[in-house]
């Protein structure tokens, strides 16, 4: 569904040297992962015979008592499409293999032996296996049948997924084999190990399954042995993972006496057009890997899976506070770059009340701060026109106080009203003429102003508004450094917020949080905003989480729809999400043009729309096949 498939990694309770019984405890938790219509289970390794049997993993007993029930198990699997991952050892050209056996519809579609065995310590594997680092296009007779054997093997629906497979220790080593099937399109990779449990070990394994998720740009699935197993020398708890891409889905308790599974699902189709938009992937070395084709997998009726509302926005407290911290110090360092590189000593910014250029001016104080340099060389002009509400222009004044910043009141009514009489424009038609003067008004000033006192023109204009094409064309639109050009509407909120630790302006800061967001360019009714800039274009939390998954991975309207109302649950129907996405797609590409030209400013997220790097778009493109596929 949309490219998201549900995946399992379990823990069955293991009785050593036991094959049949294991099998058993296989077979129940199959029966749960598909009832939870997972296309994929993994196990851990050596899941029938238990990885602590030992040397008697050499003994002709246990082997054909193995084989035996990995029979039982494809017997009992012929009518399940689901997708079975287990642990076997293999016996080829005199040769034993620590392998994963990949199972579907009561057949074996292919055989991974593991390429890198432990030898140190308490494990000693080179005892037992061979490593099965050289074996490619071979194929060997396994119980009754001819199998795929080797390390290029991957297996693919050939819609989403591709997967590969690799054994414990293959993580741990130097060059994991999951770069190369990650090379070479596996998108799903899975793990069967056996890591006994050490003081803190738990940690450094989840991280090393999490970032190989980051590094492969894929869905990372681990399962490892549990506490069934031999307790002789070491202790196993039973630790399951799942990863996409850097994040951590879903993981266990260890130490579970029962057998148990998690499930997440994973978006596959986001991580192959990830692939795409956000990496040198491309450069990667491809080798010669056989795919095997699976059978139709389960269906999945609904996907269960959190998407966050506010994908710019850290969902962890601790995690916005370094976010903030870190977009400040971006902000700056780019703003004292370019002044001293400009040998320029002043900025320039106009202050409404509003978010965006209250930001602006508190990265820019930012700068200075960290300068040492005269915060009076900061010139904060307020331009009250036929729109400005006490409210908004008290915040602002009360704003450039408090920062010590040198202020200048600019009213530009009369300048408006002479461009109108100018054009012969009525100045009783309220139309988009009559807002564009004005914008065009203030930046006028700042721009004549910035080379009255040899400054530098800060710009306020936000991502998301760049996205939407919000803005007066050589209006607002145009500064001299578009200081917050690489951050949405959503995160300026929170990063205003950071600076509320302030106390000397925790307070303004409040209530400019609280304040409507309007350009204030129709005149207002009893000194209240008329002009709400959501009620035109629509929410821009919506527009947010819409600009996120449009541009990092190219989701269609459809997905990003179907996303949403996951998303935000009951606050917006999908009729809602529907008529403003619609708005999103034909501003979008309708206002290339703005962007095309705009002026430099920092990037901060891994999202920018700077046309010299990010986005790179015609300004006349038609949008009708976007607006067909939302339809």
């Amino acid at each position: 569904m949309f490219g998201h498939y549900r995946v399992a990694a379990a823990v069955n309770t293991t009785v050593v040297g036991n094959p049949a019984k294991n099998a058993e405890e296989i077979l129940k938790l199959i029966c749960q992962a598909e009832q939870k219509e997972v296309c994929a289970i993994v196990f851990p390794e050596l899941t029938l015979t238990g990885y602590t049997a030992s040397d008697l993993l050499l003994n002709q007993t246990l082997l054909a008592a193995q084989n035996e029930s990995l029979g039982y198990i494809l017997k009992n699997i012929q009518q399940k499409s689901i997708v079975v991952i287990i642990g076997v050892a293999v016996l080829d050209a005199d040769r034993l293999y620590n392998c994963a056996a990949v199972l579907q519809q009561g057949k074996i579609l292919g055989l991974i032996p593991k390429t890198y065995l432990p030898n140190k310590k308490e494990f000693y594997e080179k005892r037992h296996f061979a490593s099965g680092r050289d074996i490619t296009n071979h194929h060997i007779d396994f119980l009754e049948s001819q199998v795929p054997f080797g390390v290029d093997l991957l297996f693919t629906d050939r819609a989403d997924m591709t997967f590969g497979v690799e054994i414990c220790e293959d993580l741990w080593a130097v060059t994991p084999p999951s770069l190369q099937m990650a090379s070479n399109g596996a998108n799903l990779l899975f793990n069967l190990s056996a890591s006994n449990e050490l003081i803190g070990k738990h940690l450094y394994r989840e991280e090393l399954v999490r970032t190989q998720s980051a590094r492969c740009m894929a869905a990372y699935v681990y399962a490892s042995a549990g506490v069934g197993e031999s307790s002789t020398d070491t202790v196993f708890g039973g630790h399951c993972i799942i990863s996409e891409y850097g994040s951590t889905l879903a993981q266990n308790e260890r130490f579970s006496l029962d057998s148990n599974l998690i499930t997440a699902d994973v978006d596959l189709e986001r991580l192959s057009w990830l692939r795409l938009n956000e990496s040198s992937f491309g450069d990667a070395k491809r080798t010669v890997a056989r795919r095997i084709t699976l059978s139709q997998l389960p269906k999945l009726s609904k996907i269960e899976r959190c998407f966050s509302p506010m994908p710019f926005v850290p969902s962890r407290t601790k995690d916005k506070e370094q976010r903030c911290d870190e977009i400040i110090q971006i902000q700056a360092h780019g703003l004292i770059k370019r002044m001293r590189h400009t040998q320029i000593q002043k900025a320039v910014i106009g202050i409404s009340g509003g978010l965006d250029s209250t930001l602006a001016l508190l990265s820019t104080h930012k700068a200075f701060m960290l300068m040492g340099w005269d915060t009076q060389n900061i010139l904060a002009l307020t331009m009250p026109g036929f729109g400005t509400t006490s409210r908004t222009k008290s915040n602002a004044v009360k704003l450039c106080e408090a920062l010590k910043v040198k202020l200048l009141d600019v009213d530009i009514t009369e300048l408006s009203l002479k461009e109108f009489e100018a054009i012969g424009h009525d100045k009783e038609d309220h139309s988009v003429t009559y807002e564009n003067v004005q914008a065009r008004a203030r930046t006028s000033l700042l721009m004549n102003m910035a080379n009255k006192e040899g400054g530098l023109v800060i710009g306020t204009g936000d991502l998301s508004e760049i996205a939407l094409g919000w803005s007066t064309y050589n209006g607002d639109h145009m500064s001299m450094y578009a200081l917050n050009s690489g951050i949405p509407k959503t995160l300026i909120q929170y990063v205003i917020g950071y600076f509320k630790s302030d106390v000397s302006i925790a307070s303004i800061l409040d209530d400019i949080l609280a304040t409507p967001i309007s350009p204030e360019l129709l005149p207002h009714k009893e000194d209240e905003i008329v002009q709400e800039t959501e009620s035109i274009v629509g929410p821009y939390e919506l527009h947010d989480f819409f600009l996120y998954h449009f541009i990092k991975y190219g989701a269609k309207p459809s997905k990003i729809i179907h996303l949403a109302t996951i998303a935000f649950d009951t606050k917006y129907d999908k009729e809602t999400i529907t008529r403003w996405l619609s708005v999103f797609l034909r501003r979008f590409f309708t206002q290339q043009f703005k962007r095309s030209c705009m002026p430099d400013g920092p990037k901060v997220g891994t999202i920018s729309l700077s046309p010299r790097a990010d986005w790179k778009m015609a300004s006349d493109v038609d949008f009708s096949t976007w607006l067909e596929e939302l339809n």
